[in-house]
């Protein structure tokens, strides 16, 4: 086997710097959805006793407190979106629930 070193030339691209501005200071305000988010939360798992719904509940507030977030105005938009995504999560546990039991009526619906 024969061994050979060959050389290759390296070339580098051209440096590229962009401008790197710094994000506002949000700890108030996750502290306040924190807070918003807890007291809500609290409402609604009063309002169930199935552990899934507990859980699928505490999923769907993460959910909304994640995307609104992203928002300039989370506080504002928090309540709605988490009562949106916890009766999509309840509606959806409802119908699975019904399809373990055995639904017959979930094929008549459907057609």
């Amino acid at each position: 086997m024969k061994k050979t070193n060959q050389r290759v030339p390296t070339r580098f691209a051209r440096e590229v710097r962009f401008e790197v501005r710094p994000v506002p200071f949000r700890a108030v305000q996750t502290t306040a959805l924190d807070e918003l988010k807890e007291r809500l939360l609290r409402a609604r798992l009063g309002t169930v006793t199935d552990p899934e719904q507990n859980a699928l509940l505490r999923r769907a507030a993460n959910d909304a407190a994640a995307l609104v977030w992203l928002d300039p105005f989370p506080l504002l938009l928090f309540p709605e979106l988490l009562e949106e995504k916890a009766r999509a999560a309840l509606r959806q546990h409802r119908h699975q629930t019904e399809i373990l039991r055995g639904g017959g009526n979930l094929l008549r619906r459907v057609a």
